[in-house]
């Protein structure tokens, strides 16, 4: 039997920081982004009710694979055991964690 892997991907959107667990992982068909497959929830037989995870389970309910693009991706790690996805606040001043600036044609100079 083969081992399954799993990935925490942890991205930035909105400004949040959402942290996912998922089967697969690649650079997808699109240039720039990261291809994000079989995302992961908890248990369903669980008694305590995360409210966070349970937002991020109707957020991706119907979702199959998402595209994230690169320069939003904090981090991706292979883990051994899940933990509970979460969406947590992007740190103030104190993160260590800068995101990558994006490229505007032309460098924002008006002509």
């Amino acid at each position: 039997m083969t081992k399954q892997r799993l990935y925490r991907v942890s991205f930035v959107q909105q400004g949040q920081v959402y942290e996912l667990y998922a089967r697969q992982i690649s650079h997808g068909g699109l240039l720039g982004f990261v291809e994000v497959e079989q995302i992961i929830f908890g248990e369903k037989s669980s008694v305590v009710v995360d409210p966070t995870e349970e937002r991020l389970k109707s957020e991706f309910e119907n979702v199959e694979r998402f595209y994230v693009p690169v320069h939003q991706i904090v981090r991706i790690d292979e883990v051994k055991t899940q933990g509970a996805a979460r969406i947590k606040p992007v740190a103030g001043d104190s993160s260590k964690v800068t995101p990558f600036p994006t490229f505007t044609p032309g460098g924002g100079h008006q002509k």
